[in-house]
């Protein structure tokens, strides 16, 4: 696939402009709250968006580039749900004004492009230059497939040092300043939570890309297919944080439905490697099944979540109550 400098550029600066558009134009200039029905609304926008471009992709490109866009876009999408409660735990932990949250969240988007961005500019150069990378990467999502199905805490976040360092260092004001970052108290510069915060969802978010950049490198190896897939995810990932609010505890089995995505595509890297190097019997996965295996397991994973969900608040009301005192009103997120 050959990509112009020229589209890249126009690439960028279109991602950038609608970033700024829901930023400065459709968040700050609107005063209401962003309820859930809203949250639907112009999440259904980015979706067409992303659907458009990966038209785009088919009409110009032709289908098995754009088959690779929409596996690498679904698969994004994907882990980006099951990272949504991290957020959460985050916003709830420095309690941040609900007309913040907004802000928080697009700067932190911003910060993981900007980082994720270079690491797909690496990871690009090193898979061309060495097949044996593509082992690395396949045994990472393997490893990171079993650590999902061991299960976990889904609901502690920990601090990483960069947070830590930044908690300890930086002199920081007791209460929030509006969506102010710096202020001045006492003649002395200080940074406000809302600062900290920023550096908790940006750098968070950065570790998450260290499964879903060698995820989708295991669908496509053309950066921009890898980019614009990363950058459509991520661009609708506020409006979900918002749409879904509680309903992630409900998700209760996505986290094994997405190990099984990733222990597949980290399959699919350790054969497509060893299919680089001649083995015979190292097949080649054709992408089309990689859509088949993705979506069919998210249908799967999701209609068993809900369904399950359901049952258990038929039988004890009373943990049915505790799930709705647990979900978000429309004014809390």
């Amino acid at each position: 696939m050959t990509v112009s400098p020229l589209v890249w550029l126009l690439t960028i600066v279109g991602i950038l402009a609608v970033i700024a558009a829901d930023l400065f134009l459709i968040h700050r200039n609107d005063t209401r709250e962003f309820t859930p029905r809203r949250a639907a609304f112009w999440s259904a926008i980015y979706l067409g968006l992303a659907v458009a471009f990966g038209l785009g992709v088919w009409a110009f490109s032709g289908g098995e580039y754009a088959a690779q866009y929409f596996g690498g876009f679904v698969t994004e999408k994907s882990l980006s749900v099951d990272n949504l409660f991290v957020f959460m735990v985050i916003l709830a932990r420095f309690a941040v004004p609900k007309h913040s949250q907004h802000t928080v969240l697009m700067a932190g988007i911003v910060i993981a492009l900007l980082l994720r961005g270079l690491f797909i500019a690496v990871g690009a150069a090193a898979l061309a230059a060495f097949t044996w990378i593509f082992f690395i990467f396949g045994a990472f999502l393997i490893w990171t497939a079993y650590g999902l199905v061991r299960g976990g805490d889904e609901d502690e976040f920990n601090e990483n040092r960069l947070l830590r360092w930044a908690k300890r260092v930086l002199p920081t004001t007791e209460d929030y300043s509006g969506n102010r970052l710096l202020t001045r108290r006492g003649g002395r510069l200080m940074v406000t939570p809302l600062f900290i915060v920023m550096i908790a969802i940006g750098s968070t978010d950065v570790l998450f890309a260290l499964d879903s950049i060698p995820a989708i490198f295991g669908l496509t190896t053309e950066p921009y297919l890898v980019f614009t897939a990363n950058a459509f995810a991520l661009m609708g990932l506020v409006q979900l944080f918002f749409l879904l609010g509680g309903l992630t505890d409900r998700l209760v089995y996505l986290g094994h439905g997405l190990a099984f995505i990733l222990g597949f595509i980290g399959v699919k890297l350790v054969l497509h490697a060893l299919h680089e190097y001649g083995v015979a019997w190292a097949p080649a996965v054709p992408i089309w099944l990689s859509l088949a295996v993705i979506a069919g397991t998210l249908v799967a994973t999701t209609v068993a979540s809900l369904t399950i969900g359901r049952r258990n608040s038929d039988a004890d009301p009373k943990k049915s109550e505790d799930v709705v005192s647990r979900t978000p009103e429309s004014g809390d997120l």
